[in-house]
């Protein structure tokens, strides 16, 4: 809890940071080769969870009981979203996980003894610094780095969330609005011993499928969530949900990232005839997608890039150091001179 309330503290500072320097250095950092690719492997890279949800991975023993409820709530996901019509339109995934739910439970998957057994109303298990524990400086140095990973992940959800969205939110509200609000909420979740704030990249696509992004429906959805956090039976109603229709639904939610990913790159005209983005996007999915990891440990303190923050940072550098072909730097001079041109 010390660490996750100090990650909240550095991502404020960074946010301070963001808002005296600027944003206008987003673009250079971050060009359509840098975000294409790094959306893809946020919804590419959840693919083996989902496939573990169903029952599919490589050498696990295939029950198909799981396959089966997968597959229809899959399929009526699927249905909801294209035939759909007013209201039911916006609500496939909970259409899809109520459907996959009955079909589960006459397959014999749902076990209802922790409904029986929770109470209708109980309290959060809070752990208020001081009172439930001493906060250790040890655990501190060992939590607090991760934020400079976490704020690579950050980016890269705002980054696929703005794109389905049409809006750069990294701009507006600014990576320090979106910074600061995600380290006052993991700050708040630390305080009151809950697990540390995340930009999740199955929400972005739940975003991007029903078509609603309002703040003020989130924040309701929120409020619901919070109440709901004191009803047992719900919880523990919630808790007997098998991975199978998870990972029905997840095979939308995944591909939809991956899919947004593609299409930031042929929205943008990404010319992958030039070898300098041919080197870049490469690198970055096999990097992202193939488990690649980096651990730097000093004593007590280790720390763990990987996925689509080693990808991230691998990315922004080739694309910062590499240099240009031969005509992009003409182009370049030409408008260079075009510009001082204009101004003698």
């Amino acid at each position: 809890m010390t660490g996750v309330m100090t990650v909240g503290l550095i991502y404020i500072l960074f946010a301070i940071i963001v808002k005296l320097v600027g944003k206008n250095w987003l673009d250079k950092l971050l060009p359509p080769v840098v975000i294409g690719p790094m959306i893809m492997i946020i919804g590419l890279g959840l693919a083996p969870s989902a496939i573990s949800q169903i029952g599919l991975g490589s050498g696990a023993e295939i029950d198909w009981r799981c396959v089966l409820v997968a597959f229809i709530t899959f399929l009526t996901t699927a249905i909801v979203m294209v035939r759909g019509k007013g209201f039911i339109k916006i609500i496939p995934f909970l259409i899809g996980i109520l459907v996959g739910y009955l079909s589960a439970i006459c397959c014999g998957l749902v076990d209802f003894g922790p409904v029986l057994e929770a109470s209708f109303f109980s309290m959060p298990s809070f752990m208020i610094p001081f009172a439930s524990y001493t906060p250790t400086f040890s655990a501190l140095l060992t939590i607090a780095p991760i934020a400079l990973v976490t704020m690579c992940e950050h980016i890269g959800d705002h980054t696929a969330l703005g794109s389905i969205i049409g809006k750069d939110l990294l701009k507006n509200p600014g990576l320090d609005k979106t910074l600061l609000g995600d380290g006052i909420a993991t700050f708040v979740a630390g305080l009151l011993g809950g697990p540390a704030n995340t930009t999740y990249g199955e929400n972005t696509s739940v975003v991007g499928m029903t078509k609603i992004a309002s703040v003020w429906v989130i924040g309701l959805a929120a409020i619901f969530a919070i109440c709901l956090g004191f009803l047992g039976k719900f919880t523990a109603l919630v808790s007997t949900i098998p991975t199978a229709v998870l990972g029905g639904v997840s095979l939308l939610l995944y591909g939809f990232i991956a899919v947004n990913g593609l299409k930031v790159l042929i929205q943008n005209q990404v010319d992958f005839g030039k070898s300098k983005n041919v080197v870049v996007a490469s690198t970055m999915l096999v990097l992202g997608l193939g488990g690649a990891a980096i651990s730097i440990v000093s004593g007590d303190l280790s720390i763990t890039i990987s996925g689509m923050s080693l990808a991230a940072i691998v990315g922004i550098l080739l694309n910062l150091c590499l240099p240009a072909e031969k005509e992009e730097q003409k182009l370049e001079q030409d408008k260079k001179e075009e510009k001082i041109e204009e101004t003698v």
